[in-house]
């Protein structure tokens, strides 16, 4: 009996200890796993990859050491020309991020469904670069015509600092004459600049960093690249299986605080790049009646960028009297009708309209009371709700369109209810307290069994427009200004046509 007593409680023992095991191991996934949801830290245990022209390696190697000093991430650094880099990329489909010395070749590598976000990080401008003290007294491109000059350059089909000098060239006319003294083509920018220092060429094109970065060479600068610069970004690739982790790490070389200062130090002209956050967070106002259009949206935003979105919906006069009055300052504004970005312009930066939304007639399905247009609301005994006109774009648009159709005062004796919002009123039509409601479209797109819409036509001021626009007081300018962009993506457009929006983003 003893016996028997003593190996079950061993087994209770080691039952509890198993529990007491995937308990602990839940919670942890758990909290794994709610950090990701609300923007915590991207973790990885694989290294990142990194495809970087060899015209910005000092900067970029640097700031890899750093990050993976800091937060234990390796990044693997694959170097070469941006036009080989590229070619690679698509042929191999992997990697995570892609660093070329011009954004035209991250352009090229959107259009061929290779990257999604770009992130800028400094500038650079062509030059002729020679020896020291200009051994060759070299000055112009009318110099290295001269019998003897041994020119080097950049290959165009592999380098970005070749396809730009030789586009320019071509452009002034000086190619013909100057490619009979090109003695070499090289693969990247770097080596011309090392065929300049061991006397293999007299002069070669490279970029004034390049000269920078290389106490042996001075630089000559060249009137026909006045106008030329090099802009540079990362781009974060499509068939990357960790977006975050490399948006993490982007994030850090686009920093203002982190990596632009090494590439200010390497001789670049860096950008004005957003402060280090590893979870940096973001303020949003936005109009209600926009929320239903964007909140699965922002969730993606939040997930794959490794951020947190606060988010205040409210009507668009409450948010602006919080701004005007309150002093408060969000990274953007989402308003619901362009009277509200207006008010406000002087806070935020160019505004962008991204769509618009068609004020309507709601009534309860089957349309009980015969009600067909703005007249009909005037009806004696009808109980009708709008807009506040203070509080709201909804509340100040119907005001106009009621005053436009000349039926304000009728209308007005029948209103019973005033809101901040059109869900509000959409809730008291639905409950029965209101016979019928002027709102959005937008507004009866969940409760459509419900209720029926009545088009107001002939009253152009019945359609309200909304734009979006980043903060001029916004730290995170470059983050804010890749949410717009999820904002104006094709998969936003799908959202906002669901719930009876017009898309306008992109329309001439």
């Amino acid at each position: 009996m003893k016996l028997r007593q003593k190996r079950f409680a061993g087994i209770n023992i080691a039952w509890l200890a198993f529990l007491a095991s995937v308990a602990v191991l839940v919670a942890l996934v758990g909290l794994l796993a709610w950090s990701s949801w609300r923007g915590g830290p991207a973790q990885t245990t694989r290294p990142l990859l990194l495809y970087c022209a060899a015209g910005i390696r000092p900067p970029v190697d640097e700031a890899a050491r750093d990050y993976q000093k800091e937060y234990g991430v390796e990044v693997q650094l694959q170097y070469g020309g941006s036009q080989t880099l590229l070619a690679n990329i698509e042929a191999s489909k992997r990697g995570d991020l892609y660093l070329p010395a011009d954004d035209s070749y991250l352009q090229i590598a959107r259009d061929k469904g290779l990257v999604r976000e770009a992130l800028p990080l400094a500038r650079m401008t062509p030059v002729l670069a020679v020896a020291k003290s200009n051994p060759k007294n070299l000055h112009s491109l009318a110099d290295l015509e001269r019998d003897g000059v041994r020119v080097g350059q950049a290959n165009p089909e592999a380098a970005a600092v070749g396809k730009l000098t030789a586009d320019a060239l071509r452009k002034a006319g000086e190619w013909a004459g100057l490619e009979k003294h090109i003695v070499v083509m090289k693969p990247t920018v770097n080596d011309v600049a090392n065929d300049v220092v061991i006397g293999a060429v007299d002069a070669g094109f490279v970029w004034d960093a390049t000269v920078r970065q290389m106490p042996k060479l001075e630089a000559v600068p060249i009137p026909e690249f006045a106008d030329i610069h090099s802009h540079i970004a990362v781009g974060v690739l499509t068939c990357g299986e960790q977006p975050t982790a490399a948006l993490r790490f982007a994030r850090y070389l686009a920093a203002r605080d982190k990596g632009l200062p090494l590439f200010e130090r390497d001789g670049y002209e860096p950008v004005e790049g957003d402060p280090w956050a590893e979870t940096p967070q973001l303020n949003l106002y936005a109009g209600a009646m926009l929320r239903p259009a964007i909140a699965d949206t922002l969730d993606e935003f939040q997930r794959r960028e490794g951020v947190v979105v606060n988010t205040d919906y409210n009507g668009c006069g409450i948010l602006v009297g919080q701004m005007k009055i309150n002093g408060i300052r969000p990274d953007a504004y989402f308003a619901c009708d362009l009277s509200f970005m207006k008010q406000v312009h002087d806070l935020f930066l160019e505004a962008t309209p991204v769509s618009t939304n068609q004020l309507v007639i709601l009534v309860p399905k089957g349309n009980p009371h015969h009600i067909r247009s703005l007249k009909d609301l005037g009806k004696p005994g009808l109980r009708v709700g709008v807009g506040n006109e203070k509080q709201c774009a909804l509340g100040a648009l119907t005001q106009e369109t009621l005053n436009q159709g000349g039926v304000h005062d009728p209308v007005m004796d029948n209103v019973k209810v005033q809101s901040p919002t059109g869900d509000l009123l959409v809730n008291e039509l639905r409950t029965g307290a209101l016979d019928a409601v002027i709102a959005y479209v937008s507004n009866a797109a969940a409760a459509a069994d419900q209720l029926d819409a009545i088009a107001i036509k002939d009253i152009p001021c019945a359609v309200a427009v909304q734009p979006v626009a980043v903060g001029k007081d916004s730290a995170y300018k470059q983050l804010t200004g890749r949410l717009l962009d999820a904002l104006r993506s094709p998969e936003s457009r799908r959202r906002f046509e669901a719930y009876g929006f017009h898309w306008q983003a992109g329309e001439k």
